[in-house]
């Protein structure tokens, strides 16, 4: 009953894997550029990044001001002539008053502020691009990480099937008194040991299809079958590569934008020095029945400057000037960082491949020893040691094959994310 029940699953899980959805890197990509989670929370700051444009523009338009209010007092206001006191106004009286301000000249103030703001918000844009593509080099790294923790299960399903015959030989070769009970021990422990490496395989797959369901936004028990493409095409020379990075990096482009963004904040503290032109209309009303004139119309043509502020002034100026040093110094660091990130990528990328081309060959030499020992053993002229140590040798050829080949998939990744082209 219980073989039956197994084997009923199996032909379920069978079926079903026929049927599974076959996924692709690209389709993978599209999904995490629109429903990754850490995406979407950065695709706020572009908004909030928007909103400030307008909020530097509100200083091209007059402000409005309005108060109201009712007042009561103990006593009205009244001057003394001539022995009698006179009233100047009621006890208690309603008021309001009505103000536009309109800013004329301020030598440059709003407009710098206007364009930092404009020039933040192309570097936001710029910086949620840099993210996407962070995010998109995880998502490929996930991708043949699966793959590669497939091919390791495989490698690790094959070393049981050979230390599952292993043992059915030493088995037989026991029954028949030819060998000691000691390779018999041997062979149990070994298919065992090699159950259990299965096992953490098995658990390495299920945890990167998880963070890959994560970086994609889609439900996390989600499993597909994934494309498997054949290796990139050669790597470009260095110097095409790196001129490619500094032309196409989003990082450089948005520190470009916050040193553009620093000259106007330098333009703008400068400001501070100069005087603001405006003009202002206002209306005063307070009822009092004891005036004539009861609403007050005025209007204002101005000069406002600030003679001292205790050098806030000055010191906003010089943080200005050193925060765009600052800057200028960022911008040059992320070219070189971005410089050492290609090299890099491209020099593991030549290393895996030449650790293809190398375990290429060992696999098949690692399957002709595993038979030579396996016959040898099986003749009484080989020891069960020499049959296990050639299975294990295998199952690692073949392991460091697999991995060499996505380590390859994936220093090619980073080159095409650090030419910007991911």
């Amino acid at each position: 009953m219980n073989r039956l029940l197994w084997g009923l699953v199996a032909v379920l899980s069978l079926a079903g894997a026929a049927h599974a959805e076959t996924l692709s890197l690209d389709e993978c990509l599209r999904r995490a550029a629109a429903g990754n989670y850490g995406l979407t929370v950065t695709a706020h700051d572009r908004r909030i990044a928007a909103e400030n444009i307008s909020l530097a523009k509100s200083g091209f338009l007059p402000r409005l001001d309005f108060q109201g209010g009712y007042t009561a007092q103990a006593k009205p206001q009244a001057f003394s002539f001539a022995g009698r006191e006179t009233e100047t106004q009621d006890a208690t009286y309603g008021f309001f008053n009505i103000t536009a301000t309109q800013t004329i000249y301020d030598f440059g103030r709003t407009s710098s502020r206007t364009r930092r703001a404009s020039l933040l918000q192309e570097a936001v844009s710029h910086s949620y691009d840099a993210q996407e593509r962070d995010v998109f080099l995880q998502v490929v790294e996930a991708y043949y990480g699966i793959l590669e923790a497939k091919k390791v299960l495989g490698a690790a399903d094959e070393e049981i099937v050979q230390r599952t015959d292993h043992l059915r030989v030493a088995q037989n070769l026991y029954e028949q008194g030819v060998v000691t009970r000691n390779d018999l021990l041997q062979a149990e422990v070994k298919l065992a040991d090699s159950r259990q490496r299965r096992l953490a395989a098995t658990n390495l797959v299920e945890n990167r299809w998880l963070f890959l369901n994560y970086l994609t936004g889609r439900p996390l028990p989600f499993r597909a079958d994934l494309e498997e493409k054949d290796t990139p095409a050669s790597l470009p020379p260095l110097e095409a590569a790196e001129e490619k990075a500094l032309a196409n990096r989003p990082e450089l482009a948005a520190l470009a934008r916050t040193v553009e963004a620093g000259e106007a904040e330098v333009s703008e503290a400068r400001t501070g020095y100069f005087p603001e032109i405006f003009a202002q209309g206002s209306i005063d009303y307070m009822e009092n029945s004891k005036a004539r004139e009861q609403a007050i119309y005025a209007a204002t043509v101005g000069l406002r400057v600030n003679l001292f502020d205790g050098l806030a002034t000055t010191s906003r100026y010089r943080q200005t000037v050193e925060n765009l040093g600052k800057q200028r110094d960022n911008l040059r660091l992320a070219r070189e960082q971005i410089r050492l990130e290609l090299a890099t990528s491209q020099n593991d990328a030549r290393v895996a491949a030449e650790r293809i081309r190398t375990v290429e060959t060992a696999i098949k030499q690692g399957e002709e020893n595993l038979r030579i020992n396996r016959d040898r053993y099986q003749a009484q002229v080989g020891t069960a040691t020499d049959v296990i140590d050639a299975q294990t040798l295998l199952t690692q050829i073949r392991t460091d094959y697999f991995r060499a080949v996505f380590d390859y998939q994936v220093a090619a990744a980073r080159v095409r994310k650090a030419m910007g082209e991911l």
